[in-house]
């Protein structure tokens, strides 16, 4: 006979490794972690509701912010990309504080920055003898109109670095939407646009802007001048930043954590918006930085073609062009330092570029943080 007793659990299958987790569950039913209806996710899946409302998780937030102070430490043990930083810190503040700022309505103007380190307006004609070289009247000497060239210089800085700021937010804004869009949804999606940056890309860059500006002008809304420089290079500078996305898409979405939030039933739009594109963007953050210094040669090379900003105008590319027949004279500091400005700019914009790759660059070696150090 048989030692074995009776039970009433014949005929069960036990499954083992999921007594911790349903107990743990169980405790947080009795203490009221599920009153409000979230759901279990996998790591590295934000938990939703099953009202269709987000939360955000606190381990994510921990480990994105334990990222971005790592970046931060290793970008300013990056000797010269910390010297470019500050460069270009130096001629932002010079920028904003070279003449006071201004905004005027129908019935009042309204001084949102009252400090001029210009000290000369630099639309005024003849506050020195024409073409005189530097002094200490005049720092940068004057222009064939008897303008200080310093004044200009500091004034010109706005134009130049803000078109070429606003033009790379702009460009951002069009091509990171469309590069997600088609590396997370593929097929027909994916083939529309990347044909359309196919075309765009057959032509050079600074030749297809000097081909939208013309086309740009007679918009109302636009006109000639500043925006309309701005909007023909961020149609044409979006294009790098679709296809550069894309790739990285195509890789992030096979990914472990978007399948977890696709079985979950996530929406698309938030797994794009949360998931696929903050681990897919950091590629897309260097380029779009070193961009901006090749956004501001291209602005300078349309306004050295006339095609940028008014005539007369203090934005650098236009002061090179307006310079063009004193150099024949022999009058080298009217296009030395609106030139000079521009190379301190690009190569500034370059060396945070460099330091912003080594400090997202996530297989680094270790040999590169010693480097830094020394």
């Amino acid at each position: 006979m048989s030692d074995r007793q009776p039970t009433t659990d014949r005929g069960r299958i036990r499954i083992v490794g999921f007594d911790n987790a349903v107990g743990d569950r169980q405790d947080g039913d009795a203490n009221g972690d599920d009153a409000d209806g979230t759901t279990m996710t996998a790591p590295g899946v934000s938990p939703t509701t099953t009202a269709g409302a987000e939360t955000t998780s606190a381990p994510n937030l921990a480990r994105s912010g334990r990222r971005l102070e790592n970046a931060w430490r290793r970008f300013r043990r990056n000797r010269s990309a910390m010297a470019g930083l500050a460069v270009i810190v130096v001629m932002a503040l010079l920028a904003v504080f070279a003449r006071p700022i201004e905004v005027s309505t129908a019935e009042v103007t309204i001084t949102l920055q009252p400090f001029s380190l210009a000290p000369y307006d630099p639309t005024a004609t003849f506050v020195g003898p024409p073409n005189v070289p530097p002094s200490w009247a005049h720092p940068f000497g004057t222009d064939w109109a008897g303008r200080d060239q310093f004044s200009r210089v500091l004034v010109g800085g706005r134009y130049t670095l803000s078109i070429g700021l606003v033009a790379v937010a702009l460009a951002l804004c069009v091509g990171v939407p469309l590069g997600a869009i088609a590396g997370y949804f593929g097929g027909w999606i994916d083939e529309a646009i990347m044909r359309l940056v196919d075309v765009l890309y057959a032509f050079p860059f600074l030749v297809l802007a000097i081909a939208i500006v013309p086309i740009l002008e007679p918009v109302p809304i636009l006109g000639s001048g500043y925006w309309t420089v701005v909007v023909a290079l961020a149609v044409t500078g979006w294009i790098g930043y679709a296809r550069l996305l894309r790739g990285e898409v195509l890789s992030v979405r096979e990914r472990e954590y978007v399948t977890a939030a696709r079985a979950l039933g996530v929406p698309d739009r938030t797994i794009i918006r949360r998931h696929v594109v903050p681990n897919a963007v950091a590629p897309v953050v260097v380029q779009a930085t070193l961009n901006v210094g090749t956004v501001v040669l291209t602005a300078a090379a349309l306004g050295f073609l006339g095609l940028g900003l008014e005539p007369g105008s203090a934005e650098w590319g236009a002061m090179l062009a307006q310079g063009r027949s004193s150099l024949l004279r022999g009058d080298w500091h009217i296009t030395v330092f609106p030139g000079l400005a521009i190379f301190l700019f690009v190569l500034a914009i370059n060396l945070v570029g460099d330091g912003i790759n080594d400090a997202l660059e996530p297989d680094r070696d270790v040999g590169d943080d010693r480097r830094w150090l020394r």
